[in-house]
């Protein structure tokens, strides 16, 4: 077996973002004897034993080239606040390439489903961009910058594409911490849209194992690629798999639109969350088949994914408990 401390590799992975996706990403690196960098605005992160963590500013170019000196690959898990995209996202991911063509890196860029906008089937990768909201807009914009760097020889890059993830770390996800915390305390999940309509929900290992590969693989470079999910299901199926797992009967409650839309007003960041309900509203279907033909299918069954994503939460809750005493 692997030891996910000891980092045998000439090999340097530097991850942009120490959130619950490049955490995820350095745990992931870190079972293959990867040397990790870690790079956030703080130069402080929750890492693993003998994972380097450095500050570093992405849009500062010259401190992403910093970052980025010596690297192999380089991992874009940088995110900004929702009220943040517009403003902040296209500067971070332009230092961020920067940074990895200057170390001659490879580049992949985690990235999600919102450039194609509303959809009335399976999302596949080959889907023209049709974004109608700002953050799709954005997002759009960002997925056309870095493959056309791509093909223009600047830098060697891919982008990995995934749904609304969860798992460990991933609190402000859909189906983050007010549906598992909620559930934990025998609590009612609280989510957005309808509960039964199909949803691709991503489990966070999956993404992590999925932006690795890409990074691992020649052929995937100038391309975009859906990560493996397991099969789509209802929000409230899913829902049900998490109390199932607690042997609790389910508990859930949705919002109507016009509640979230009136607090939106006077909150910026529901704002933001209810450009993005149309996702829920609908049948919201991604097709990862492209990905599993060239790699194999990755995804972890949901029932598997979330007693592991219980399992954190329990912890975390512990650990709480525990540093009020």
């Amino acid at each position: 077996m692997n030891n996910p401390t000891l980092n045998t590799s000439d090999e340097l992975h530097v991850i942009f973002g120490s959130g619950p996706l490049g955490t995820a990403v350095m745990r992931e690196l870190a079972t293959r004897n990867k040397r990790v960098r870690l790079v956030n605005r703080r130069g402080q992160a929750e890492a693993l034993p003998g994972v380097e963590v450095i500050k570093g500013d992405a849009m500062d170019v010259a401190s992403a080239r910093e970052a980025c000196a010596g690297a192999t690959v380089v991992y874009n898990c940088a995110n900004p606040a929702y009220t943040e995209w517009v403003a902040l996202f296209p500067r971070i991911q332009a230092g961020i390439l920067e940074g990895a063509a200057a170390a001659g890196a490879k580049l992949i860029s985690a990235e999600n489903v919102y450039m194609y906008g509303a959809v009335d089937r399976p999302m596949t990768e080959d889907l023209p961009y049709a974004a109608h909201t700002r953050k799709g807009a954005v997002r759009a914009q960002m997925a056309t910058a870095l493959l056309e760097a791509h093909r223009a020889g600047k830098v060697r890059a891919a982008s990995g594409r995934a749904s609304d993830f969860y798992g460990p770390r991933a609190l402000s996800s859909a189906v983050g911490e007010r549906v598992f915390s909620f559930a934990l305390q025998g609590k009612a999940a609280s989510v957005m849209g309808k509960l039964d309509v199909p949803h691709t929900y991503s489990y966070i290992g999956d993404f992590a194992k999925g932006l690795v590969i890409l990074g691992e693989r020649p052929e995937a470079l100038g391309q975009a690629w859906h990560i493996p999910n397991a099969a789509a299901v209802t929000t409230r199926q899913f829902i049900t798999l998490v109390y199932n797992e607690l042997q609790q009967p389910l508990k859930v409650s949705a919002a109507p639109e016009i509640v979230l839309k009136l607090l939106g007003v006077f909150n910026p960041m529901m704002r933001e969350l209810v450009e993005m309900q149309y996702e829920f509203n609908a049948p919201f279907i991604i097709d990862h088949s492209k990905f599993a033909r060239a790699f194999g299918d990755i995804s972890t069954p949901h029932a598997q994914a979330i007693k592991a994503t219980v399992a954190w939460y329990r912890e975390q809750g512990r650990r709480g408990a525990e540093g009020k005493r």
